[in-house]
C-alpha cells in the first residue's frame, strides 16, 4: 500500500523519553546524609525540659523552663537560616562534597559538646555551632536534583519526606531511651561520669551515627556538581568590531556556565517557585503549631483535652503514615496528574483542614470524645498526609528554576533561607491568634481558622502562577552510578 504524504503529515515523530534508572548507590548515600539532620535536631526534645530544669538558669522556677528550652530548640534552625544560603553558594564553587563533609563533621563535634555542657550558655554555644556549620539541607536538595533528571525526578524526591519521617521518629526514640542511663541501666553505666553527664549518651549515639555517615560520604560519595564548561561561539561581524576577540574575521564570544551572582539568580522562575514554597511551608507550620495545641486545650475553650501520650501517639501515627504514603504513591500520582495539579490539590486541602477544626470542636462540645470525633480526626490526619505531596512537587519546580546547573546550590539556599524565616514567624503568629480568638470570642473563638483559610485561598492564587510543566532545564544531568 502506498503511503501518501501531505502537508499535515508529521515529519518528525517524538518518542517519549525512556526513564533513566535512579543512581541507587549515590542516592542512598544522600538519603543517609539527610537522615542526620532530623535525628540530631529532634533527639533533644524528650529530655531538653528536664535538662534545663536541672541548670541554675531557671532559679528553681519551673515556669521558666519552657522559655529557655524553646530558645535552645529554635537556635538550631535560626542559626542554620543565617548560613544556609552562604553554604549553598559556596557549594556552587567548590563542590557539594566538601560542604557536606564539613557540615557532618561540625554536627558530630557540636552534638558531643552539647552532651558535655553543664551550663546554659554551653548548650547555647554548641547548638549554635550545629546550625552554623550545617548548611547541608539546601546542598542535599541540590545533590538530589543533580542525581535525577526529568524522567525520574519524582521518584527521587518522593524519598525525601520518607527519610524525614524516619528521622523525626528515630531521633526522639534515641533521646528518650538513652538519657540518664545511670538510672535506666544501672548495671551497665555505673561510672560517676554518667551521673555527672546524664545526657551525654544520646548525644554520643546521634553523633556516632553522623560520624558513620561522614565516613560513608568521604569514601563512597561522588561529586555531583557539573564540571564548569566554557563554550565559544563565533559570529561573522564587520572588521571594525573591537569589543570582543576577533579570530579570522569572526567575533569569538565566550559563554561561561560559572555560578551566577545572587542578583542574577532572582529571576521570575525562581521567584514564583520559592514564593510558593514559602506559602506552603508557612501554612504547614501554622497547622503543625495549632494541631498539638488544639489536641491539648480543654474542650470548653475549643480543644479536645487529650493527654500528652495520646497526642504523641497521634502525631507519631501521622508521621509514619505520611512517610509510607509518600514512598509508595508520590511518583505514581505525579506521573498521572502532573506536578502543578498535585501541588495545587495539596495546597487546596488546607481550606477543608482549617475548616475541620471548629467542626471537630463543636462535635466534642456537644457529644464529648465520641466515635465521630475520632473519625473526623482520622480524616483530618489523612488529609494532612496527602497535603505533604505538595512538597515533592515544589522541590522539583525549584530544582528546574535555577538559571544554570552551577547555580542550583544558591537557588536552593535562597529558598531554604526564606522558608526558615516563614517557619520562625508561623508558630508564634498562629498560636497567638488562637489565644486572641478564644479570649475575644472572635467568630465564636474560631477566628484564627477563618484567617488561615483566607490565606490558603491566597496561596492557591499564587500557585496558579506556576507553569503547567516544570521549568525548562538548560541541560539534563547524566550521572552514572557504579551499579
Amino acid at each position: 500500500m502506498a503511503t501518501h504524504i501531505n502537508e499535515e503529515t508529521p515529519l518528525i515523530i517524538t518518542k517519549p523519553k525512556r526513564k533513566t534508572p535512579l543512581p541507587k548507590r549515590q542516592l542512598g548515600i544522600v538519603l543517609l546524609l539527610q537522615l542526620c539532620e532530623p535525628i540530631t535536631s529532634q533527639s533533644i526534645y524528650p529530655y531538653i525540659n528536664q535538662l534545663v530544669s536541672e541548670l541554675d538558669i531557671t532559679g528553681g522556677d519551673e515556669r521558666k523552663v519552657g522559655y529557655y528550652a524553646g530558645l535552645i530548640e529554635s537556635l538550631f534552625f535560626a542559626t542554620e537560616a543565617v548560613t544556609v544560603l552562604q553554604w549553598s553558594r559556596i557549594s556552587d564553587h567548590i563542590g557539594r562534597k566538601p560542604v557536606l563533609l564539613l557540615g557532618l563533621f561540625g554536627t558530630t563535634l557540636s552534638m558531643l559538646a552539647f552532651g558535655l555542657s553543664r551550663t546554659f550558655w554551653g548548650l547555647v554555644a554548641s547548638r549554635c555551632v550545629t546550625g552554623l556549620l550545617n548548611g547541608n539541607i539546601g546542598v542535599m536538595k541540590s545533590v538530589t536534583g543533580e542525581l535525577t533528571d526529568s524522567t525520574n525526578r519524582a521518584e527521587g524526591f518522593a524519598l525525601v519526606p520518607v527519610v524525614w519521617a524516619a528521622g523525626v521518629t528515630f531521633g526522639p526514640f534515641l533521646g528518650g531511651t538513652l538519657s540518664r542511663p545511670h538510672e535506666r541501666f544501672p548495671t551497665l553505666f555505673r561510672s560517676p561520669f554518667w551521673e555527672r553527664y546524664p545526657y551525654f549518651l544520646p548525644c554520643l549515639a546521634t553523633s556516632s551515627f553522623v560520624l558513620f555517615a561522614f565516613v560513608i560520604a568521604l569514601f563512597l560519595f561522588k561529586e555531583t556538581l557539573p564540571k564548569r564548561k566554557t563554550n565559544h561561539v563565533r559570529v561573522r561581524v564587520p572588521s571594525s568590531a573591537s569589543d570582543d576577540t576577533l579570530v579570522g574575521g569572526n567575533l569569538e564570544r565566550t559563554f561561561d556556565d560559572a555560578p551566577l551572582p545572587l542578583r542574577q539568580i532572582i529571576v521570575w522562575p525562581v521567584i514564583i517557585s520559592v514564593s510558593n514554597y514559602v506559602s506552603l511551608a508557612f501554612l504547614n507550620i501554622c497547622m503543625n503549631a495549632l494541631l498539638p495545641l488544639f489536641f491539648a486545650m480543654p474542650i470548653e475553650i475549643g480543644g479536645l483535652g487529650l493527654s500528652p501520650p495520646t497526642i504523641g501517639f497521634l502525631m507519631g501515627l501521622y508521621g509514619a503514615g505520611c512517610g509510607v504514603f509518600q514512598g509508595l504513591f508520590f511518583s505514581r500520582i505525579v506521573e498521572r496528574f502532573g506536578e502543578k495539579r498535585v501541588f495545587m490539590f495539596g495546597v487546596s486541602l488546607f481550606i477543608p483542614m482549617f475548616a475541620m477544626f471548629p467542626v471537630i470542636s463543636c462535635v466534642a462540645r456537644w457529644y464529648g470524645l465520641c466515635t465521630s470525633v475520632w473519625v473526623l480526626v482520622s480524616v483530618f490526619l489523612s488529609l494532612l498526609a496527602v497535603m505533604d505531596l505538595s512538597y515533592g512537587c515544589i522541590f522539583m519546580y525549584i530544582t528546574t528554576s535555577a538559571p544554570n546547573k552551577r547555580s542550583l546550590g544558591a537557588t536552593n539556599g535562597l529558598s531554604q533561607t526564606t522558608v526558615s524565616i516563614a517557619r520562625a514567624i508561623g508558630p508564634a503568629m498562629s498560636t497567638s491568634l488562637f489565644s486572641v480568638s478564644v479570649e475575644k470570642n472572635i467568630l465564636g473563638g474560631y477566628g484564627v481558622y477563618a484567617l488561615l483559610s483566607i490565606l490558603s485561598v491566597l496561596a492557591l492564587i499564587l500557585g496558579s502562577k506556576l507553569p503547567e510543566a516544570l521549568w525548562e532545564e538548560k541541560e539534563e544531568p547524566k550521572f552514572q552510578d557504579d551499579e
